[in-house]
């Protein structure tokens, strides 16, 4: 696991538009957004965009973020967002390693919680996430702007 550079955004972009999803939201042909987004977040110290490399290939991404707040004693929690794991690597448990070093990497920064959210129609990301020791204990709730 080792922090984005610019080099990894096509290769990201690629993983995000990979199912049925991100296919609807994403766009691969223009990527200047994706550019300018990962410069804004590399530049915050709250945030940051991963990939996982295998071999000098970039195979899973995720989003890591810390959030401050006064609740639950002013903690720090960890927003773990957009987790990828290339097509014909999923099953082989690289997901799991990806988010046990969210994990790790939480606990190191103080964090009292981590937390994710999955889309309601991603049954098998619920199971993946349950059988990873995540509960599911709320519901979200979106507004498109």
């Amino acid at each position: 696991m080792r922090d984005a550079v610019p080099d990894d955004v096509p290769q990201i972009v690629a993983m995000l538009a990979d199912d049925p999803l991100g296919a609807t939201r994403e766009s691969p042909d223009d990527l200047r957004p994706y550019y300018e987004a990962l410069t804004a977040l590399t530049g915050d110290p709250s945030q940051r965009i991963v990939v996982a490399e295998r071999g000098g290939e970039v195979v899973g991404t995720l989003q890591l973020s810390f959030l401050r707040g006064l609740g639950r004693r002013g903690a720090t929690r960890a927003q773990i967002e957009a987790v990828r794991v290339r097509r014909d690597l999923r099953g082989d448990g690289l997901g799991s390693t990806m988010i046990q070093w969210a994990v790790d990497e939480a606990r190191a920064a103080g964090c009292h919680l981590v937390q994710l959210t999955s889309d309601a129609s991603r049954e098998g990301a619920h199971r993946f996430y349950e059988r990873l020791g995540f509960t599911a204990s709320h519901v979200g709730f979106k507004l498109t702007l």
